[in-house]
């Protein structure tokens, strides 16, 4: 049995060896050099105009001491990475590149999971609310539009639990989200990209949608915190569910349909023999079967 990995990989805290720097011109629509909230998420505020990992830059500001809340923002990043080791790219000033920093309370393993379901549904509530272009959650960690047969993604997460001493210290939960990114930039991304812009026709200020996020996640938090498990919202949020799916492995392909999530967070296949498959997330990729 193997826990279901939305939460990415685990990794020894360490210094970089460099540390980019530099603001750019504070021009709408292009930098985030001087955004600022007064949440306790995003009350220290980091930001670099161009980064390899915003990530990796997290990881380092908290072994140099930096708390819960902490926010890194990068206007680009020229080592981005997913699930699975993928490349995460986009155009300079077009995205929200961010990474969050959490300390976990209790059990650090489940609250790291929750947290990282929470964010994913701020994530999603954010766009909903605030362009009016339907999302869903893509099974772990993807925020997509869905059309009759395809889809395309607008974002991604990657959750990173840092060790310290040996011992799980800090969850580190990266985003990148195409707001402002031009269809004709988009296919040189990949053929299932899509950005806010494209989709709704219109441009969006990346600072306000930032902010929305930011508050949301800090409910989602504070009501998981007090009690509130996102487990039942989170599969609610997930498309395709009671559809047939492929679900992806090293060794083959997997179809079935998409019946649940566990309480771990792990995909349930229902395989045409009527047997289930547990599906761990570290291991798959998921994509619509054709109909």
């Amino acid at each position: 049995w193997k826990a279901p990995d939305i939460l990415h990989s685990t990794r020894q805290v360490c210094p970089l060896k460099d540390k980019p720097s530099g603001n750019v011109p504070d021009v709408e629509g292009q930098s985030l050099a001087h955004f600022q909230r007064s949440g306790w998420l995003g009350h220290q505020v980091v930001y670099r105009e161009t980064v390899g990992s915003t990530n990796d830059l997290a990881l380092e500001l908290v072994l140099e001491g930096a708390g819960e809340g902490l926010v890194v923002l990068a206007d680009e990043q020229s080592a981005g990475r997913g699930r699975l080791n993928r490349r995460w790219s986009a155009p300079p000033g077009t995205c929200l590149l961010m990474s969050l920093v959490f300390h976990p309370q209790s059990g650090f393993q489940d609250e790291a999971r929750r947290i990282t379901m929470a964010c994913g549904l701020a994530l999603r509530d954010a766009i909903c609310e605030n362009t009016g272009v339907p999302v869903w959650l893509k099974w772990p960690n993807d925020v997509i539009v869905t059309r009759e047969s395809t889809w395309a993604k607008v974002a991604g997460m990657l959750s990173e639990v840092g060790l310290i001493q040996g011992n799980p210290a800090v969850l580190v939960v990266g985003i990148g989200l195409n707001v402002n990114v031009p269809a004709e930039t988009l296919s040189q991304l990949s053929p299932n990209a899509a950005s806010l812009q494209v989709e709704a026709g219109r441009w969006f200020d990346r600072s306000a949608l930032l902010d929305a996020f930011l508050s949301l996640v800090e409910l989602r938090v504070a009501a998981l915190r007090s009690g509130v498990d996102v487990l039942d919202a989170w599969r609610d949020a997930q498309a395709w569910m009671g559809r047939s799916v492929v679900v992806t492995l090293p060794t083959g392909a997997i179809m079935g349909i998409a019946e649940s999530v566990d309480e771990d967070g792990a995909l349930i296949l229902r395989l045409p023999d009527g047997s289930t498959h547990r599906a761990v997330a570290g291991d798959v990729s998921l994509r619509l079967a054709a109909t």
